[in-house]
């Protein structure tokens, strides 16, 4: 491999990302924790202050690639509280010194604005919401990360990507000299990634541990993406030969219309393909044999066959 794998944790990237969903609402819909958290977080927070985060919103989504780049270059065992001074104390200048290599158009400007806009925000954004779940996030990301790095001595970099993702696919043919694996809670059960100049960032889902009796979230998402029709049909049609781009998919599939970017989430996060990152950012989709086969363990394991 042309690229290495780091495993990284830190409360940090769960802090920014619990932020990120709330004030972009960005796939809210796909994501476990739903509206319905969306409404109870809202209710933790003042009307003026609920207010004041709200702005966010319409502000560029690119800001949060400066943020989880100066995540990603923090101190050593950097707890949240320290970052938000560190964003509120430092210059601008030495932000921007810190991450110029991983964005080399950024601006100082650039760098000021985005202090002086989020540091205020995510202030509050801790004092009244994540700094109640930070114990309980960080002990799971923690135990994921140390299970990953267990397995990283023991495979190659591209399976331990996939196999954290259950399915991404970095290949060689990426200007990626390192890629920064990211446990997350808050975003489960997808993937998000960041390209960086020669660095990529996959955030990959983990879940919390399933209560006695209930069905493994796996299974669920498995069951749930394999119930319709159309989409039984879209993942023969992918596994009958690929990797296939989005387009190469509508044109084989005419009939699929505008359901097909949702089907292919759904059979995303249930693990059962794999996303090849090409590219200019582009994706294309094989199917991923793992998770065919992890329906019938799942299956047998739950119902004690």
């Amino acid at each position: 491999m042309s690229y290495n794998v780091k495993v990284d944790v830190s409360p940090i990237y769960e802090f920014l990302s619990s932020f990120m969903i709330y004030t972009t609402r960005s796939w809210t819909s796909s994501l476990d924790l739903g509206a319905e958290w969306l409404a109870q977080t809202r209710e933790k927070l003042p009307e003026k202050e609920a207010a004041l985060i709200d702005r966010a919103a319409a502000w560029p989504f690119d800001d949060y690639d400066i943020l989880f780049a100066l995540a990603i270059r923090r101190r050593p065992k950097m707890r949240v509280t320290h970052f938000l001074k560190q964003l509120q104390n430092a210059t601008a200048e030495a932000l921007h010194a810190s991450i110029a290599d991983f964005l080399p158009a950024l601006t100082t400007g650039a760098v000021e604005l985005v202090r002086s806009r989020y540091f205020p925000l995510l202030h509050i954004w801790y004092e009244r919401y994540f700094q109640y779940i930070e114990p309980e996030h960080e002990l799971y990301l923690r135990e994921d990360v140390f299970e990953k790095k267990t397995l990283q001595n023991k495979m190659d970099p591209q399976g331990l990507i996939e196999l954290a993702t259950s399915g991404i696919i970095v290949g060689d043919h990426l200007s990626v000299k390192e890629v920064v694996l990211l446990p997350t809670l808050h975003l489960r059960p997808l993937n998000t990634y960041c390209f960086y100049n020669q660095t990529l960032m996959i955030q990959y889902p983990i879940d919390f541990p399933e209560k006695d009796e209930q069905p493994p979230n796996v299974l669920l998402r498995l069951t749930r993406a394999l119930a319709d029709p159309e989409r039984l049909k879209l993942l023969r049609f992918i596994a009958s030969g690929g990797p296939r781009s989005l387009e190469e998919i509508r044109q084989g599939m005419p009939e699929s219309g505008d359901e097909l970017t949702s089907d292919l989430m759904m059979l995303r996060v249930a693990g059962l393909l794999r996303i090849h990152l090409e590219k200019n950012r582009q994706e294309k989709y094989s199917l991923r044999e793992d998770g065919a086969a992890e329906l019938q363990i799942f299956l047998e394991s739950y119902i004690q066959v």
